[in-house]
């Protein structure tokens, strides 16, 4: 009796074999439904509209910081750790304060924690963040020579930093191919039908099956501010979305 709970939450079973050994078992990879009032999903239309819709908009607080020059793979994960459970908006003046005072991990080391701590207070969880980064520039002086290698095996083995910190760090510094899933992300290729997924972690999967690779660094860039300003998490503008012929609308009830 106790194994039947298990096999209720794996992946449905249109699922092929191959896809439930090798990815999570709630992300899967979808065709849009289809629907009458919809025109055909076409990632490639969908996103060209995605990107002019959110030019005016400010970009995600790590690409802002890279246009700013702060693009070593160092400085964009410290970014990164600093936007986790933390608005852009708190995040992006933080890591500004901290990477104008220390840039490198020799001079993030020479720190002490606190006061790392005292320029990074506005953000969440600011004093484990302070210890975690002063942890990442000592290993990172010390094991790898001051330069962190564009690996995201090495990055994920730093206390605290999981694929989406280091994926988006690596696409962003080193030019690697590779999807950074964070909850507009989830949200919104969920919301549009294109993969059927529990988790950012499940959706990644999915979207590293389906979506072409071109456009696995942008991905985020551009649905970050997307999912912030049009296809919000409560009461999404569809009125006013250049996407709305080709979104399913997956679960949403109350658009405005």
């Amino acid at each position: 009796m106790s194994t039947a709970p298990r096999r209720n939450r794996r992946a449905p079973s249109s699922t092929s074999s191959r896809t439930a050994r090798e990815k999570p078992p709630q992300g899967v990879v979808t065709e849009p439904e289809p629907r009458p009032d919809k025109i055909p999903f076409d990632i490639d239309d969908v996103l060209a509209r995605v990107r002019e819709s959110v030019r005016d908009f400010a970009d995600a607080a790590m690409f802002a910081l890279s246009a700013r020059g702060h693009d070593s793979l160092f400085e964009q994960l410290v970014a990164c750790i600093l936007s986790i459970r933390t608005l852009d908006e708190v995040s992006l003046p933080a890591a500004l304060a901290l990477l104008e005072r220390a840039s490198t991990p020799e001079a993030l080391a020479r720190m002490s924690p606190g006061d790392i701590d005292a320029l990074i207070r506005p953000v969440t969880f600011h004093e484990a963040k302070a210890h975690q980064l002063h942890a990442i520039a000592v290993r990172t002086r010390d094991e790898f020579g001051g330069t962190l290698p564009c690996d995201a095996q090495v990055l994920q083995s730093f206390k605290g930093v999981g694929p989406k910190c280091a994926h988006l760090a690596l696409g962003i510094a080193c030019g690697h191919e590779a999807i950074s899933v964070d909850i507009h992300v989830h949200r919104v290729t969920n919301r549009w039908g294109y993969v059927k997924a529990r988790s950012p972690e499940a959706t990644m999967a999915a979207l590293e099956t389906q979506l072409p690779r071109r456009y696995w660094v942008e991905l985020n860039r551009l649905l970050v501010p997307f999912g912030k300003h049009v296809c919000t998490g409560s009461r999404p503008k569809c009125s006013t979305c250049p996407v709305l012929d080709s979104c399913r609308q997956v679960g949403v009830t109350n658009p405005r």
